[in-house]
């Protein structure tokens, strides 16, 4: 799979007004350096922020906009920002972008980061102004080692132009940007276990309140934004707040474009710059090109392993947080993948969970000790082992480790997918029950959760 796959060309046609994001992209995938960016418009944004608008305006703007962050959990960007503290006083704050990428399926942080590197660092710069935050870290998942080189030598790059360092275009203000890799963690995708990380310490999420913004990073007010949502932040600046509105699809919610994609045993697997409010069925069949011939669609999921499975049926969901709520998931990252025909639910959903296991930070009881179990019970179905109860404990685990019973959401996202795995193809989990199993104990008989 390439990472500069944009579909079939009578589709794609990139241009400043319609694709804020991937329009700069060069066609042999090759990275934009400063001369070729700044030729490009680049950083024009980042000059109209430090000239004419006021901080509080910068923040305002963004807010207007209705920008969201693109990690997965979408929370609106303007108002997180608007948390942090209006205190003159407090001269210490800092920015981190959270590049620790760790979902499986997803790719497109990378992209932008091997291949616009400088509009990561316009974006960390304008949010910086309007932040206050005098230094800024890119936490970086370790694995990420092209990703690292391109954007130590676009920091240098920055730095030698005068936008970097001290006294940034006449300004006054100071900003120095670090890119640091992290040692491949999925945890350190929250963004409380990513300042344990940054700090030198054990990637475990931290109690919140306290939230980042009032204490963070060595206790100082910290902002976290993702790769993709702070590379929006430029094209917002520069072009305003009405036409990144009206870039998303009537009915959308969500305002401007999202980096979607699709893998599997697609005809075109890739990764297409894409307005909110498209449907899945568009995505799937335009620009995926469908399943490869001698393989049907049996289940895809929107967003990522955390998110739930769907059906063909649902194809027709709008792609934005709302119009896959609807059909009952989450949107995540926005990266798809196809579930063929040939692909035993179970072994999926093993697979799955032995991931999600091994990556809890063993912080919590249920996270810890819930997802092996799941496991163990997973492995027994698909060796034709399990147990008549089986199947109840699974759900009621799907329960225990749901939405509020975990101390962060890594649990939720983890039994999301298996949860509707059961619902729409138990029959394949009834198949691994042994015909000769003895009943199951009945602590593990079915659990109502929230009765």
């Amino acid at each position: 799979m390439t990472l500069t796959s944009f579909g079939p060309a009578n589709l794609i046609k990139r241009s400043p007004e319609t694709h804020p994001l991937t329009w700069r992209l060069r066609d042999d995938a090759e990275p934009v350096w400063f001369d070729e960016y700044q030729a490009k418009n680049g950083y024009a944004a980042a000059r109209k922020a430090f000239a004419d608008m006021a901080q509080d305006d910068i923040v305002q703007t963004v807010k207007d906009a209705g920008l969201k962050g693109r990690g997965g959990a979408g929370f609106p960007t303007g108002v997180k920002w608007g948390l942090m503290p209006k205190d003159e006083s407090i001269n210490i704050r800092y920015l981190l972008c959270n590049a620790d990428e760790m979902e499986p399926n997803t790719w497109k942080d990378r992209m932008l980061m091997e291949q616009l590197p400088h509009l990561l660092i316009e974006g960390m710069l304008i949010s910086a102004r309007a932040l206050k935050t005098y230094r800024g870290y890119i936490f970086l998942r370790g694995e990420y080692t092209t990703a690292a080189k391109h954007l130590n030598r676009a920091v240098e790059e920055a730095k030698g132009a005068g936008l970097l360092g001290k006294n940034i275009l006449g300004s006054g203000f100071d900003f120095e940007l670090f890119v640091h890799t992290g040692a491949g963690r999925y945890i350190c995708g929250e963004e409380t276990a990513l300042i344990n990380s940054l700090e030198g310490r054990r990637a475990n999420p931290r109690s919140k309140p306290p939230f980042p913004a009032a204490v963070g990073v060595w206790g100082k007010p910290t902002c976290v934004n993702n790769v993709e949502t702070l590379c929006n932040v430029p094209a917002i600046i520069a072009d305003g707040v009405d036409w990144y509105k009206s870039l998303a699809r009537e009915g959308s919610e969500d305002m401007g474009t999202k980096l979607m994609g699709f893998s599997g045993k697609v005809k075109n697997p890739g990764l297409w710059e894409l307005p909110f409010g498209v449907t899945a069925r568009e995505l799937f069949e335009d620009y995926a090109g469908g399943m490869r011939d001698g393989y049907t669609l049996k289940a895809w999921q929107p967003g990522g392993a955390g998110t739930g499975f769907l059906l063909p049926e649902h194809l027709d969901a709008q792609m934005y947080a709302g119009g896959i709520g609807k059909v009952g998931t989450r949107m995540g990252t926005g990266l798809a993948m196809a579930v063929d025909n040939t692909v035993n639910m179970v072994s999926l959903l093993r697979n799955m969970e032995q991931f999600f296991a091994r990556e809890s930070c063993g912080f919590c009881t249920p996270c810890r000790d819930g997802l092996p179990w799941s496991v163990k019970l997973l492995m027994a179905l698909e060796n034709g082992e399990g147990r008549e109860g089986d199947i109840e404990t699974l759900l009621g685990l799907v329960g225990f480790l749901g939405p509020g019973k975990t101390f962060c959401a890594h649990a939720p996202g983890a039994v999301e997918p298996l949860g509707s795995a059961i619902k729409y193809f138990r029959s394949e989990f009834e198949a691994g029950i042994a015909p000769t199993s003895a009943a199951v104990p009945p602590l593990a008989r079915p659990i109502v959760v929230g009765a």
